[in-house]
């Protein structure tokens, strides 16, 4: 361990939109005179992206030209979330946040990506999945943290606020229990990809719903996707429920005077869904419906796993370790003692 190791803590910002996948976002440093710009921290993906020269970005983009560090090594770069985009050449520079530096992280200059990307307010993206997924093939950010010793501890974790744009943090080296209520219940990672675990299945209404797929932790996703599969079968267990009226295909909606209770299993271990979290609002305005966060995605992908957002995870403080052969912990966040 260096002996300069520590923790860093960056606060993480909610757009507080009703839309899908506008995720928790924060400020990054790049290169030698420590630009900072607005990405996510995607625990859903594994590359580091920023746009550079890129003429239909209307975001903040990285000057790389000040930057006597930066080197552009001209191979190709490009990822593909399913639905948006971002591609450019992979370069390298010195990547910061709050006093934890890396030199030479590669990352992904980018000179085109979907236009989706200009309705947030960030510049890019950081994954902090496992390299293994990384399109650029390299070690991701918080991994080249623990490989150079400089993180006390080798993991990181977030806390999410509820209701509020302020106030969420991402630590990365570190944990803050004051921002949970109980102790932390490990839950071992079965795919060192996503920070995927097992999903049992789910409890609804107190009728067990069996899942027997994998789910990944994602702090990029808003909601919790599912199978459409399996979308039919937890809301066929609330009364009332139903494909929504005025939502795309997949979202459901339930009636807005009912508070029906959901738990998962995962890893062999229960934890509850709050309904300040999974009742997004109603079915269209003077409804007395109310959607649903749990949503189904008809694709094939769907069937073999879950996505956990942080509708979840603001239910839960959520520690994610690269130790004892990599595992997430979830502490009962302190949201639910307000």
């Amino acid at each position: 361990m260096n002996a300069a190791a520590q923790s860093a803590t960056d606060p993480l910002t909610d757009e507080m939109q009703r839309t899908i996948n506008v995720p928790f976002y924060g400020p990054l440093e790049f290169g030698k005179k420590s630009q900072q710009l607005s990405v996510a921290f995607d625990t859903g993906s594994a590359d580091l992206w920023i746009p550079v020269g890129c003429s239909d970005c209307v975001n903040p983009q990285y000057n790389a030209a000040a930057s006597p560090t930066y080197r552009n090594t001209g191979n190709v770069f490009n990822v593909n979330y399913g639905f948006s985009y971002a591609e450019g050449t992979l370069a390298y520079d010195t990547i910061g946040m709050g006093g934890l530096k890396v030199n030479d992280q590669y990352f992904g200059a980018v000179t085109d990506a979907s236009s989706n990307f200009n309705t947030n307010p960030i510049s890019g993206s950081l994954g902090l999945g496992f390299s293994s997924i990384a399109t650029s093939g390299k070690p991701t950010f918080f991994e080249n943290l623990i490989m150079q010793g400089k993180v006390e501890a080798p993991f990181f974790s977030v806390h999410l606020t509820r209701g509020k744009a302020r106030g969420s943090k991402i630590t990365l080296g570190g944990c803050d229990m004051s921002k949970a209520v109980g102790p932390l219940t490990w839950v071992s990672v079965i795919s060192k990809t996503y920070w995927t675990v097992h999903f049992d299945g789910a409890v609804v209404e107190g009728n067990y719903v069996s899942g027997n797929v994998d789910a990944a932790v994602d702090t990029g996703s808003s909601y919790i996707y599912v199978s459409q599969t399996l979308a039919y079968s937890i809301y066929a267990n609330i009364p009332g429920a139903g494909p929504a009226a005025n939502y795309s295909s997949g979202f459901f909606s339930f009636p807005c005077d009912s508070n029906p209770t959901i738990s998962f299993s995962l890893g062999g271990h229960d934890f509850g869904l709050s309904i300040q979290d999974f009742k997004l609002g109603q079915d269209g305005y003077g409804s007395t419906n109310c959607i649903g966060g749990i949503v189904g995605l008809d694709d094939p992908f769907m069937e073999g796993i879950v996505i956990i957002g942080n509708e979840f995870m603001k239910s839960w403080y959520s520690v994610f370790d690269y130790s004892h052969g990599a595992r997430v912990g979830f502490a009962p966040s302190i949201n639910n003692a307000q």
